[in-house]
C-alpha cells in the first residue's frame, strides 16, 4: 500500500471555496498549500466518524507540535546538543560531573543544549551549558510532572503528554547527541536515534557515548551490538561508524563540534543528495572522495555544484560551496562515513557552532504537480532568528 499523500481539495466545491476564503481572511502566504491540506485531513476526520478517543489524541499531537515549534523558533538557527542520561544518577556521580563538564565545553563553542529537563544527567547538562543556553523538553509522568528547578518556567522549556511527539522535537531541533548511562528511557532514546539515522528516517548527525573512566557501561552495550546483532548480519559494519565511545568530555566536544568543520548540512534536490559545506574541498580531495566512496553512487559521481533553483527559491543556505552525488537511498552509515572523511580532509580542529544546521534527508512529499526540475526537497531553518548568548570567557 502506498504512503496516504495530504489531499489539495475535499471535492466539494462550496467547501473548497469556504477554505480558500479563510486561508484569504488569515493571509496569504508560501505555505498556504500545506494548511489546506491540514484544514482538508482534519474535515476528512470528522467525515470517517473517527471515534472521539482518536480525536483527542489527534488534537493533542498538534497542540503540543504547535507548542515546542513556537518555544524553538527564536533560537532555530543556532546549533544545539542533545544530553540524554539517567535521572537517577546525583550530583557527585562521575557521569554527572562528566555531562556538567562536556556541557560547559559546549557552551565555550557557542551550542546551545536540550536535555528531558528532569533531574540526574539531564540538570548535569543544564546546568553545564548554563540555562541561558538550555532548552528543556519535559514529559508529564503519573509520578513526575514538574521539569528541574533549573528549567521551570523557562521560556525554553516545552512539555509533553505524548513520548512520541516529544521524540519527535528532540530529533527535529538537535544538531547532535551525546547519551550518557540510564535506564529504559535511555536506551530506547539511544536506540531510536541510531534506527532513525541507520535507516535515513533522520538527517546525519554525530552521536557520542559518553561514560567515566573505569565505566563498563558502554563497553558490555558495544559487546552486545557486535556479538548479537553484527556476527548476524542485522546490521553493517558501516553502522558501528554511526557514534563514537569515550570516557572524555574534551574528546566528546571536539568529534560533536568536527562533524560540522567542513560539513554543514544536506538536503534532497530532485534525485540528487546535496551536501552543502562550511568550505570548499580541494581537487585532491574531491578526487579522493570519488575513489572511496564510489559505492554510495548509483550513476555519475561526486561533484561540485551551485545552488539548485530549488534552494535559491527558498533562500536555503545559497552562498555555501556544494557537492551533490546520485546516492544509492540506503547506505547511511557510509554516508556519515562520508561526512568524516570529509572533515578530516577539509575541516579544522576546534571548530565552533554552525547556524543553521538541521535538514532532512526526505524529499517533500507532493501536495500538487510535482515541479519542472523534478519532486522538490526539504528546506532547512531559514531566517534570522537571535544568535545564542556569548560563551563565557576562558
Amino acid at each position: 500500500m502506498a504512503i496516504p499523500r495530504p489531499r489539495t481539495t475535499t471535492g466539494d466545491p462550496k467547501v473548497d471555496t469556504v477554505l480558500e476564503e479563510l486561508l484569504t481572511a488569515h493571509g496569504n502566504d508560501a505555505n498556504d498549500d500545506l494548511i489546506r491540506s491540514l484544514l482538508i485531513t482534519a474535515l476528512e476526520m470528522d467525515k470517517a466518524n473517527i471515534g472521539r478517543l482518536e480525536l483527542k489524541i489527534a488534537t493533542q499531537t498538534m497542540v503540543e507540535m504547535l507548542n515546542a515549534w513556537e518555544v524553538f523558533a527564536p533560537w532555530a538557527d543556532a546549533a544545539k546538543v542533545t544530553i540524554f542520561g539517567s535521572a537517577r544518577l546525583p550530583a557527585g556521580h562521575p557521569d554527572y560531573e562528566l555531562a556538567v563538564d562536556l556541557g560547559r565545553r559546549m557552551a565555550a563553542r557557542n551550542w546551545m543544549a536540550i536535555t528531558g529537563a528532569g533531574p540526574g544527567i539531564m540538570t548535569a547538562g543544564m546546568e553545564g551549558i548554563g540555562v541561558e543556553r538550555a532548552f528543556g523538553v519535559n514529559i508529564q509522568l503519573p509520578f513526575e510532572q514538574q521539569a528541574a528547578a533549573i528549567i521551570a518556567g523557562d521560556a525554553k522549556l516545552a512539555t509533553f503528554k505524548y513520548f512520541f511527539t516529544r521524540k519527535l522535537t528532540f530529533m527535529k531541533e538537535t544538531d547532535a547527541f551525546a547519551v550518557f548511562p540510564g535506564g529504559y528511557g535511555t536506551l530506547d532514546e539511544a536506540f531510536e536515534l541510531l534506527t532513525l539515522v541507520q535507516t535515513g528516517k533522520s538527517y546525519p548527525v554525530p552521536i557520542v557515548l559518553v561514560d567515566h573512566p573505569g565505566s563498563t557501561y558502554w563497553n558490555r552495550w558495544r559487546e552486545f551490538i557486535e556479538a548479537e546483532l553484527l556476527a548476524a548480519g542485522m546490521i553493517s559494519p558501516a553502522d558501528l561508524d554511526l557514534f563514537l565511545h569515550t570516557h572524555s568530555a574534551e574528546e566528546a566536544a571536539e568529534y560533536l563540534c568536527a562533524f560540522y568543520s567542513c560539513y554543514h548540512s544536506l538536503r534532497f534536490v530532485g534525485r540528487r543528495l546535496i551536501l552543502r559545506l562550511r568550505s570548499a574541498v580541494s581537487d585532491e580531495a574531491l578526487a579522493e572522495l570519488n575513489r572511496e566512496f564510489a559505492d554510495l553512487v548509483v550513476s555519475g559521481e561526486i561533484e561540485r555544484v551551485e545552488a539548485t533553483e530549488t534552494e535559491r527559491r527558498d533562500n536555503d543556505n545559497v552562498g555555501l560551496p556544494r557537492l551533490a552525488l546520485r546516492f544509492n537511498d540506503r547506505s547511511f552509515g557510509r554516508l556519515v562515513q562520508l561526512i568524516h572523511r570529509i572533515n578530516a580532509l577539509g575541516g579544522r580542529a576546534g571548530a565552533g557552532a554552525a547556524r543553521g544546521l538541521l535538514h532532512d534527508v526526505a524529499p517533500d512529499v507532493p501536495t500538487g504537480p510535482a515541479p519542472s526540475g523534478g519532486e522538490d526537497g526539504v528546506s532547512g531553518r531559514a531566517g534570522g532568528p537571535p544568535s545564542p548568548p556569548p560563551a563565557e570567557p576562558g
